[in-house]
């Protein structure tokens, strides 16, 4: 495991390879590289030919970070990946992958810098406009009720949530954020929003989402209302676990074949 420090926070991470393109392979909220291995959402597992750049979120797995919940915002964790991205691959052009955090930290990153990414691969899109309203006092409550009961009484409101089917056979797994931490973290997560609408349709890289069914938290709008605004781009929806099998595929095919517009 390597480390890099920037902005106050100490990111872990870990590259597979030496030659290749470099890919580099975000999480999602209280996720962490190990934990979405466990999840089955290390989508880079296919992909040959290249190195694979995974990283933990500042303040999740094995990255510190600070209780001020302003440096969890999306915008912000944008700021440290381009970071890093200077910092592993200085001047590369790279491809992104990432869930629901990670797809919100890909965007506000590629709205920033467009010219840094090959391709984008946005997996299960995170609430975003009118939906984040309600997501957003949902993560405001949770960080009280951890500050009040502990971060136990937190996994289990997501033990107790219904499965999504396309990760019905999924291990049980427990957040990956420090329990000091984890109020900023969700209040971080509470004040972001994906990129203005007017950014997002400026965007001429290669695309491609993966989004599922039955999640209130990573809903079918927003994957469809990106899929309509990125030109170009390729939705894919998984409504089993057989569906999830074949997104490492889906993932190596649009690498090897994208193509700067």
């Amino acid at each position: 495991m390597d480390t890099f420090t920037t902005n106050g926070a100490t990111l872990a991470f870990d590259v597979d390879g030496t030659e290749g393109p470099l890919v580099v392979q975000l999480h999602g909220l209280t996720s962490s590289r190990e934990r979405d291995r466990q999840l089955g959402l290390d989508l880079s597992r296919a992909l040959r030919g290249h190195r694979i750049l995974r990283y933990d979120a500042r303040g999740h797995g094995e990255s510190t970070g600070t209780a001020d919940p302003v440096k969890y915002q999306w915008d912000r964790l944008a700021v440290d990946l381009l970071a890093l991205l200077d910092h592993v691959a200085p001047g590369e052009t790279v491809h992104a992958v990432g869930p629901s955090m990670g797809t919100g930290t890909m965007l506000h990153a590629a709205t920033r810098e467009p010219g840094r990414f090959a391709s984008l691969t946005l997996v299960t899109p995170p609430t975003a406009g009118r939906t984040r309203r309600q997501q957003a006092e949902t993560y405001r409550a949770n960080a009280d009720l951890v500050e009040r009961e502990g971060i136990g009484a937190f996994h289990a409101l997501d033990v107790e949530s219904p499965a999504v089917p396309a990760m019905g056979h999924a291990p049980e797994t427990a957040p990956t954020v420090p329990e000091a931490l984890l109020p900023s973290v969700l209040r971080g997560a509470a004040a972001s929003d994906l990129p203005h609408r007017k950014l997002v349709v400026r965007l001429q890289v290669p695309t491609l989402v993966l989004a599922w069914t039955g999640d209130r938290t990573h809903p079918m709008t927003t994957a469809n209302r990106l899929h309509r605004m990125i030109h170009g781009s390729r939705l894919e929806v998984a409504r089993t676990p057989y569906g999830i099998v074949a997104w490492p595929g889906l993932f190596a095919e649009h690498v090897v074949t994208s193509k700067r517009a």
